[in-house]
């Protein structure tokens, strides 16, 4: 069970091949806001759901590649 008290505003979203997804911006229920202020979202929101994170340390690590959390996050609407 992954700790998600341990999730906050800025901590770096990689994914499990350790490529750059975002940075946290909120969290809301089961979704995790990504900073529109990142290179990596085209300066776009995007959520991910909380159900796709592996584990978190100095960084939000991902059960998918950054291709795949990229090509499966929605953009906030």
């Amino acid at each position: 069970m992954v700790d998600l008290s341990l999730l906050r505003e800025s901590l770096e979203v990689v994914g499990s091949d350790g490529g750059h997804v975002g940075r946290v911006d909120h969290v809301h229920g089961d979704q995790i806001e990504l900073a529109k202020l990142d290179l990596a979202s085209g300066f776009k929101h995007h959520m991910i759901p909380v159900s796709w994170v592996h584990h978190v340390d100095a960084h939000v690590h991902l059960n998918l590649t950054a291709a795949e959390a990229k090509a499966r996050w929605t953009e906030k609407s």
